[in-house]
């Protein structure tokens, strides 16, 4: 990721949750018949067990049924087959136009009951009302479950119980093979045809991205665009590209990281600091975009912005051979495209 881990407060809402339940009624409420809800076809049935990467190992009498995600991890384990066990998401979901926030990727965000819609928005009140079996989130900082806020992790884990994927600091492949480990766990078919299919696919893309990389040698640079500040990314700490750099990709790595080490904060007067040939510019929705950066005095002035090479960078993938294979795939051609400007 490129913005920082400490989200700004223009993006914190309010958490919808307290009023008149107290922590014993939220228990209360998640003590019902949790027998309801749609279990995966060919999902296993008996006692369920997973070790997580905080390396806590979660058991269950049963395979969960009633599952809560943030949305990209719902949308990942949808990508290999588990869907009517998710029963709720939290995180961006839905746009300001009602459709799907591409981190959804193919969820069926109509289907799902939406916890939160952005950062520290989770209503405690309403996840109790789903009677989870199991929460998912990733996991950026050890320990840190993502997308759920500090001031309510001790009522949401008592709640159910939870499983956190490490999201960084190890290579994208590794990361999807966690996700594809747990989703095997609950019930989905590896050997299914849309999962093998996103797998040669996603393969494929590597292939391509690999060979794009060793005829074009070009400097890229992963980056996010603010009002007051431009990210330069590390791919040293980010899973994909880290990735990325390991199929060849020239990625600038910044010289003075801020603490966490996720990228570097500029000045727009001092966007200028890594000449690149290409600019992975930072597409989620709460990020600026060259149309919104076009005002920008030092954004029009890079030599990547001049030559029209920008591609756009899902700084926050789907953790799925289908959810980034076609992100390969862009990067693939748009360094096979580039010429060298800087």
């Amino acid at each position: 990721m490129s913005t920082p881990r400490s989200v700004t407060p223009t993006r914190r809402g309010i958490l919808a949750a307290g009023g008149a339940l107290g922590i014993g009624a939220l228990l209360a409420a998640c003590g019902g018949d949790k027998s309801s809800g749609g279990a995966k076809s060919g999902a296993k049935n008996g006692a369920w067990s997973f070790t997580d990467d905080r390396k806590v190992t979660v058991s269950l009498k049963n395979v969960p049924q009633r599952i809560v995600a943030f949305t990209g991890t719902a949308a990942a384990l949808h990508d290999f087959g588990i869907d009517d066990q998710i029963v709720g998401v939290f995180g961006p979901t839905k746009l300001k136009d009602g459709t799907a926030d591409p981190q959804a990727g193919g969820l069926d965000v109509d289907k799902v009951t939406i916890i939160g819609n952005a950062y520290n928005q989770f209503n405690v009140e309403k996840y109790a009302g789903l009677s989870p079996d199991l929460l998912v989130t990733n996991m950026y900082e050890p320990g840190a479950l993502w997308f759920v806020p500090d001031d309510s992790k001790d009522k949401i884990t008592q709640l159910a119980k939870s499983v956190a994927l490490t999201s960084s600091r190890v290579p994208l492949v590794k990361i999807i093979e966690r996700y594809a480990e747990l989703a095997r766990s609950l019930g989905a078919d590896l050997k299914a045809k849309q999962v093998t299919d996103a797998k040669a696919r996603f393969e494929k893309a590597s292939e391509s991205l690999r060979k794009a990389a060793a005829s074009h040698r070009i400097k890229v640079l992963a980056c996010s665009g603010s009002p007051d500040l431009f990210y330069a990314s590390n791919p040293g700490i980010s899973a994909d590209l880290m990735y990325y750099k390991s199929l060849g990709v020239d990625l600038i790595v910044p010289d003075h990281l801020d603490k966490g080490g996720y990228f570097e904060s500029l000045s727009w007067e001092n966007a200028d600091k890594y000449q690149a040939d290409v600019l992975m510019l930072d597409s989620r929705t709460a990020t600026l975009q060259p149309k919104d950066l076009a005002a920008k005095p030092s954004w029009a002035k890079l030599p990547a912005v001049k030559a029209g090479q920008i591609t756009p960078w899902s700084s926050e993938p789907r953790f799925s051979y289908a959810g980034s294979a076609p992100l390969i795939e862009a990067l693939a051609k748009a360094v096979e495209n580039a010429k060298k400007v800087s």
